[in-house]
C-alpha cells in the first residue's frame, strides 16, 4: 500500500508530530508498505505518480527528538516562506496520489477539522477522525458542552474569583499544555491569561483538580487499559510530556471499579463527540475517586513512548500492529467516521 504521512506543520506542536511521524513511517515500512514522510507547510514539486513523488523525496530513515521547548513559529514561516498558508505548494496533489494519507500531526490544522475536511473535498483517504469530530473535540469549551449533555463529568469552568482559585487557564484550542497555566494565586492570573493568549484569543478557564491523572485510548471502538500518569515534579506541562520526566505506569495500578467507570466514560466521550477510529481521553480523579474528563484527543502522540500505544502494548497489541490497524480502519473519503 502506498502511504503518504503528515507530520509537522505549523503548529506549536509541530516536534511532537515529527517525532510520531517518524515512528509510524518505520513501523509501517517494517510491515512491507510504501510509506512517504512530508511535512505539509513544506511545498514541493509537483508529482504525476506516487512512485515518482517517493523517488523524489523518500529518506532512508527518519528520527526527531523533541526539544524542550515549542517551536519558534515566525522562524518557520521565514524560513519556508509560505506565510500563513497551511499546506505547502503540492503538498495536496501529492495525497490525492497515496491510498491512504496517515495523518501524524497534532494542534492546529491537524486535530481542528480543517484539513480533514479539506481531504473530504478531494475524496483522499485518511485515518483518524473526520471533520466534524475533530472540530468538536478540539474546541475544549465546545467538547466540554458535548461531553456533559452526554453524562461525562468535566472540571466546571468558573469566571476568576480568588474564592474560586486555584484555575487552570489555557487556550480553547490548543494541545501539549501550550499555553496552558495552573493559577494558584490572584497575582498570577495575569501571567497567565498572557500565555493562553499568546496562542489564541479563546480561553478556558475551568476548576483545578486536584488528584491523579489518567488517560485512556479508544481503538476500533474498543477502550484500551487505563494509563497513570506521575510526573517526577510540578504538573504534566509541555516540558514533563516530552522529556522523560514523568513515569507512566499501564495498567494503572488502581480498582477496577474505578478503571471501568474511566473506560466507560472515554468511551462515552469518544462517541458524544463523533469521533472515528481511535481516539485518547484525558481525566484526573480527586481524593473522593470522582473522575473528570479533561479532554479528547483525535490525533493522539503515536511515538512508541507515546500513551496510546503504550495503552495498547498492554492490550497485547504491538506498535506496528497499532499502526496498522489505524490504516485498516480508516474511513472511505466523505464518510463520517464516527462510532455509534
Amino acid at each position: 500500500m502506498n502511504i503518504l504521512v503528515l507530520a509537522g506543520g505549523h503548529s506549536p506542536e509541530r516536534d511532537v508530530s515529527l517525532a510520531s511521524g517518524a515512528k509510524v513511517v518505520q513501523a509501517l515500512r517494517s510491515r512491507g508498505h510504501q510509506v512517504l514522510l512530508l511535512d505539509p507547510y513544506k511545498s514541493i514539486d509537483l508529482h504525476g505518480s506516487f512512485a515518482t513523488l517517493y523517488a523524489a523525496y523518500a529518506q532512508e530513515s527518519y528520527a526527531h527528538t523533541i526539544p524542550a521547548t515549542a517551536p519558534d513559529l515566525a522562524a518557520l514561516k521565514a524560513e519556508f516562506g509560505n506565510g500563513d498558508d497551511m499546506l505547502g505548494r503540492n503538498v495536496l496533489a501529492a495525497c490525492k496520489l497515496a491510498d491512504v494519507v496517515f495523518l501524524a500531526l497534532h494542534g492546529s490544522l491537524g486535530e481542528n477539522g480543517q484539513l480533514q475536511a479539506t481531504l473530504d473535498l478531494h475524496a483522499v483517504r485518511y485515518t483518524g477522525s473526520g471533520h466534524l469530530g475533530c472540530a468538536l473535540a478540539m474546541d475544549k469549551g465546545i467538547a466540554k458542552t458535548i461531553m456533559q449533555a452526554a453524562g461525562v463529568q468535566t472540571p466546571l469552568c468558573a469566571a476568576f474569583d480568588a474564592s474560586n482559585l486555584p484555575l487552570v487557564v489555557k487556550p480553547a484550542n490548543g494541545g501539549s499544555s501550550i499555553g496552558c497555566s495552573i493559577v494558584r494565586t490572584a497575582g498570577e492570573m495575569a501571567q497567565a491569561m498572557a500565555n493562553a493568549l499568546a496562542q489564541e484569543d479563546n480561553i478556558v478557564i475551568e476548576r483545578f483538580i486536584e488528584g491523579r491523572e489518567f488517560s485512556v485510548g479508544v481503538l476500533d471502538g474498543q477502550v484500551l487499559p487505563v494509563i497513570e500518569i506521575i510526573p517526577h515534579e510540578g504538573w504534566f506541562d509541555y516540558a514533563n510530556k516530552y522529556q522523560g520526566t514523568t513515569n507512566e505506569i499501564c495498567p494503572a495500578d488502581i480498582p477496577d471499579e474505578l478503571a471501568e467507570r474511566m473506560q466507560a466514560a472515554a468511551l462515552t466521550a469518544h462517541k458524544a463527540l463523533r469521533l472515528g477510529s481511535y481516539s485518547r481521553v484525558d481525566f484526573m480523579t480527586d481524593a473522593q475517586g470522582e473522575i473528570y474528563c479533561l479532554e479528547a484527543n483525535t490525533l493522539p502522540g503515536l511515538a512508541p513512548a507515546s500513551l496510546l500505544p503504550q495503552e495498547a502494548a498492554a492490550a497485547g497489541i504491538s506498535y506496528e500492529d497499532l499502526c496498522e490497524k489505524i490504516v485498516a480502519t480508516c474511513g472511505g473519503a466523505l464518510s463520517l467516521r464516527c462510532v455509534l
